[in-house]
């Protein structure tokens, strides 16, 4: 093995890890402060507090999936499903200029984490190929 074959892997390495905890602890908020999630679920899903719950448990499962080798595909493809289903979420937080507390209100900045999505999901697609 080069230097240049093993920075790859390494740096993807970090971004897994930083991905997993990131997952893991946003999949955490939604049990332990959930009223913000629920705010932005749009109005014509049901269930807006099980909704919120039910991504809360598949995010910390796919942040801990993508620790585990056997399971780190899986989990990613997971996860893009995941940012593909909470998406309309993020647009009617954007649209309607919903407040969330602890978040800065600035209907700009909520447009401008729609593409945030796009890189999410990309971050995820890296780890659905086995790593070396």
């Amino acid at each position: 093995m080069t230097f240049n074959s093993i920075a790859p892997n390494r740096l993807k390495k970090v971004f897994q890890i930083l991905l997993s905890l990131f997952i893991i602890i946003a999949g955490t908020l939604h049990f332990i402060k959930p009223d913000p999630f629920v705010k932005i679920v749009p109005d014509y899903l049901p269930y807006h507090l099980e909704l919120v719950y039910i991504s809360g448990l598949f995010e910390i499962l796919f942040g801990i999936g993508l620790l585990i080798p056997s399971l780190r595909s899986a989990a990613a493809w997971g996860l893009i499903l995941l940012f593909i289903a909470v998406f309309p979420a993020n647009i009617n937080m954007a649209v309607n200029n919903i407040p969330i507390q602890g978040v800065p209100h600035n209907q700009i900045l909520y447009w401008l984490r729609l593409p945030f999505q796009a890189v999410l999901i990309a971050w995820a697609w890296w780890f659905t190929k086995e790593q070396k």
